[in-house]
């Protein structure tokens, strides 16, 4: 596959017609454990002003997702590879749903679309995470919001110790609804 580095998350696919298997998935994880974020992505799609933008997401469990919504957007997951609890905030960052996802071999559902602006961040239960991620474009930076309830990922300390307190929540919120 030909690809396009824009960073050393981001690359994009060049080739016409898109091909992922197990070499890419190799190489996105390769990607994702070696820079600062702790992931990295495959574009399908040429330019953040296309329509419809598909993405390969590779997502270390040591990467920190900001819980972030967007505006006029909605987003679909696949699982590909690994384990995951989608967690859904209201604005004031109480836990309203925790979507439960897995590759096909985990029993867990591994689908999932999220057709309205609510705040999300993922608790990575696999060393890595893969998902194929589409939504709808333009990207426009703005339209994506960072929950002011949650710390930023440069306050490292402090985001770790965010997303450990979610995941306590997470487990008292799974038992509840049970």
């Amino acid at each position: 596959m030909n690809l396009r580095k824009v960073n050393d998350e981001v690359f994009i696919a060049l080739d016409s017609i898109v091909k992922i298997g197990q070499d890419e998935l190799a190489f996105l994880k390769r990607q994702a454990a070696t820079n600062q974020r702790k992931r990295a992505r495959i574009c399908a799609h040429k330019t953040n002003d296309d329509a419809l933008h598909e993405m390969l997401i590779a997502i270390s469990a040591k990467s920190y997702i900001h819980p972030h919504k967007h505006l006029g957007k909605s987003e679909s997951f696949h699982i590909v590879d690994g384990i995951v609890d989608v967690v859904v905030f209201d604005g004031f960052g109480e836990i309203v749903e925790i979507i439960e996802l897995g590759d096909a071999r985990s029993g867990r559902n591994f689908y999932y679309r999220l057709s309205e602006s609510a705040f999300h961040t993922l608790l990575i239960r696999s060393d890595f995470l893969v998902v194929h991620e589409v939504t709808n474009g333009p990207f426009l930076r703005e339209k994506t919001v960072l929950a002011d309830f949650a710390p930023p990922e440069e306050q490292v300390a402090q985001a770790g110790a965010y997303i450990s307190k979610v995941a306590e929540r997470a487990a008292a919120f799974a038992g509840e609804s049970r």
